[in-house]
């Protein structure tokens, strides 16, 4: 079961104050024992919101808001993509990030392609999956 797991931004995050040299430390030895455990597929910190955009779409329009935005629980400031048996698995993994200052953190289950049932045909699960092979490559 793949899993994303959502660090959500803090104040400081927001305000573009890089970890210290411990966290990065912390979070590289983290990194690297789910890395060697199969576990980890990806995982980045995000810059502030000041650098990003959202896009709303509405009636086939869209429209674009530059950041920065509010600071709200719905703001992500890093993440990671693991590969867990179970959410249980994903949980105990990242019990053990080297958090120490309130962070918070989101588990949330990737759909894979059953769980789109019939909807997803045969013929756009090949095309899915001709598309996740192409952007491996790159």
């Amino acid at each position: 079961m793949r899993f994303m797991v959502i660090v959500k931004a803090s104040k400081d995050s927001e305000a573009g104050v890089l970890p210290s040299t411990e966290l990065l430390a912390a979070m590289g030895r983290f990194n690297e024992e789910i890395c060697k455990a199969g576990v980890m597929e990806a995982g980045e910190g995000l810059h502030p919101t000041a650098k990003g955009a959202r896009i709303r779409y509405d009636s086939g329009q869209s429209s674009v808001r530059r950041g920065p935005f509010a600071l709200s629980g719905d703001l992500v400031g890093g993440f990671w993509l693991i590969n867990t048996k179970s959410l249980d698995e994903a949980i105990e993994w990242m019990s053990r990030a080297p958090f120490t200052r309130g962070e918070e953190i989101e588990i949330r289950q990737v759909l894979a392609a059953e769980d789109f049932g019939e909807a997803l045909t045969p013929e756009l699960r090949e095309k899915q999956e001709r598309m996740r092979a192409q952007a491996a490559l790159m």
